[in-house]
C-alpha cells in the first residue's frame, strides 16, 4: 500500500487495532483503478455465485460479495437454489458457468446440504475460474510456490496482505519471523502457512491435538488463530511484540434482550481481544478485521481470472 499505516491508528490496551475495513476500501480502489481499462474496452469480469438454503449469514455474506461486484462494475449474478437440491443439478450448473465466456469466477457458498459431496463440487469449477481458490490444482500451484499461476484462498490472502503491511509499517521484516498458525483447515490453515512460509517465515501449525497449544503459541512473533472456539486464545499465550491475526468469527450470548425480545449476542474471534491487546503490537479486532479483506480478495481473484482469460497480465494491486 502507499500508505502502509494507514490502517493502524486506532490504539487498544497498548496494541495497534489493524482496521480491515479501511484496508479492504483500499484494496477495492486499486482493483476499481485497475478494471477502468477493461471495462473501457468492453471486456466485463463475471461473477456467478451460487448459494443453497436459506442460511442467513451465509445469505448476508452473499449478497455483500454480489454488491461488491456490482459497486466496481462486474457483471454479478446470484443463483439461490434450494437446500434439496440434488447433486447432479448442481454440478450441471457448475458446467454452463464453466462454458460461459461471461463468468470468469465461479463461487459455491459454503457449506453444503449433505446430500451434496462438496469435494466433488469443488473440483467441478474449472481452475481458472475457482475464485475461492479451493481447486486441487490451485492448492497444489500454491503449495509449490507457483503464486503468481494460482488463484489464492481469499481469506488467507486477505490476512496475508494485513501481516504483510503490518510488518511493514512496523519497520519489521517478515523474513526469518516465528509463525504459528493454530487451525489446520484447508480453507484458512494450511493456505496461510504456505502464504507465510513464501514470506521466509518459520512456521508452525498447530491443532487442538498439540501439547502445550499456549507455549507453542508464545514462540510466535506472528500468530494466527482459526479455529472456531470463542477467547481460546488468552493474553498470557501471546508474545510481547507480537502481530495477531484474529480469523475467528464465534457468536456468543450477550447481556439483555433485543427489540423482539429474543436473547442479544455479539461476536467474538478466537482471540481475548482485551487481553491480547495488552502484549501485541498490533492485532485484528473481530468484527472488522480479516472479514472485510475476505470479500475485497474474491473481487482482486475475478478480476485477476478476467485478466488471464482475455491473454492480459495479472493486475497490479499490491
Amino acid at each position: 500500500m502507499n500508505e502502509p499505516a494507514a490502517f493502524l491508528k486506532r490504539t487498544v490496551g497498548g496494541a495497534l487495532a489493524i482496521d480491515g475495513k479501511a484496508a479492504s476500501q483500499a484494496l477495492l480502489q486499486r482493483i476499481r483503478a485497475e478494471v477502468g481499462p477493461l471495462l473501457a474496452r468492453g471486456l466485463v469480469p463475471g461473477l456467478s455465485v451460487v448459494l443453497l438454503g436459506e442460511n442467513p449469514a451465509s445469505g448476508v455474506y452473499v449478497r455483500a460479495k454480489g454488491k461488491a461486484a456490482r459497486d466496481l462494475g462486474f457483471r454479478s449474478r446470484q443463483y439461490d437454489l434450494p437446500a434439496s437440491m440434488g447433486e447432479k443439478e448442481l454440478l450441471d450448473l457448475i458446467h454452463q458457468f464453466n462454458d460461459d465466456q461471461q463468468v470468469n469466477g465461479i463461487l459455491v457458498q459454503l457449506p453444503l446440504p449433505n446430500q451434496i459431496h462438496t469435494a466433488r463440487v469443488l473440483e467441478a469449477i474449472r481452475p481458472e475460474k475457482d475464485v475461492d481458490g479451493f481447486h486441487p490444482i490451485n492448492v497444489g500451484l500454491a503449495e509449490i510456490g507457483e503464486l503468481g499461476r494460482a488463484l489464492i484462498p481469499c481469506t488467507p490472502a486477505g490476512a496475508m496482505i494485513l501481516i504483510g503491511t503490518t510488518a511493514e509499517a512496523l519497520g519489521l521484516s517478515l523474513s526469518g519471523m516465528e509463525a504459528v498458525v493454530i487451525g489446520r483447515s484447508n480453507i484458512v490453515g494450511k493456505p496461510i502457512a504456505r502464504l507465510l512460509l513464501g514470506r521466509n517465515c518459520t512456521v508452525t501449525i498447530a491443532h487442538s491435538r498439540s501439547r502445550d497449544l499456549p507455549a507453542i503459541a508464545r514462540r510466535a512473533d506472528v500468530l494466527v488463530c482459526a479455529v472456531g472456539r470463542p477467547e481460546l486464545v488468552r493474553g498470557d499465550w501471546i508474545k510481547k511484540g507480537a502481530i495477531v491475526i484474529d480469523v475467528g468469527v464465534n457468536r456468543v450470548p450477550a447481556e439483555g434482550l433485543d427489540a423482539s425480545g429474543n436473547p442479544k449476542s455479539r461476536l467474538v474471534g478466537d482471540v481475548a481481544f482485551e487481553e491480547a491487546a495488552a502484549r501485541a503490537a498490533a492485532i485484528t479486532p473481530v468484527p472488522g478485521g480479516v472479514g472485510p479483506m475476505t470479500i475485497a480478495m474474491l473481487m482482486a481473484n475475478t478480476l485477476t481470472a478476467a485478466c488471464r482469460a482475455h491473454g492480459l497480465p495479472d493486475p497490479k494491486l499490491t
